[in-house]
């Protein structure tokens, strides 16, 4: 998806534009998904692709959505902002910032993908189930 980047301003709104477009982290325990439970997936708030579903979805009591494997479309880079090095993950549709990925003993993947809410949008499953 390419846009420009006052396109990509005018659709996400600043807060979103400035953690998707450049790379901003949201303060941690403050973004709508860190303590949210419920059954689906989640899509990138940019291009809508699907990245996370909820059954990989943890509570890393680090304050953002946490994951331990991705669903869908998250690339990855390394990141040297900030004087560290680190494994940043990108929506592979739109190139958006998403947040970091870490090396986690806790999970059966080792790993833990650090979602800023942000990035995110959020679809339920819904079944089909008769009540």
């Amino acid at each position: 998806m390419q846009l420009s980047d006052a396109m990509w301003r005018q659709k996400l709104g600043e807060e979103r534009y400035a953690v998707c477009r450049c790379a901003a982290t949201e303060a941690p325990f403050s973004g709508a998904y860190w303590d949210h439970h419920e059954d689906g997936v989640y899509h990138c708030a940019a291009c809508q692709v699907p990245l996370f579903d909820s059954t990989a979805k943890y509570d890393s009591g680090t304050g953002w959505p946490s994951f331990d494997r991705a669903a869908g479309a998250v690339a990855e880079q390394e990141d040297r902002r900030h004087g560290m090095v680190r494994l940043e993950i990108l929506c592979a549709g739109c190139r958006s910032h998403l947040g970091h990925v870490f090396e986690d003993s806790s999970t059966a993947t080792h790993r833990r993908f650090c979602v800023n809410s942000l990035s995110l949008q959020f679809a339920g499953r819904h079944t089909n189930e008769e009540r």
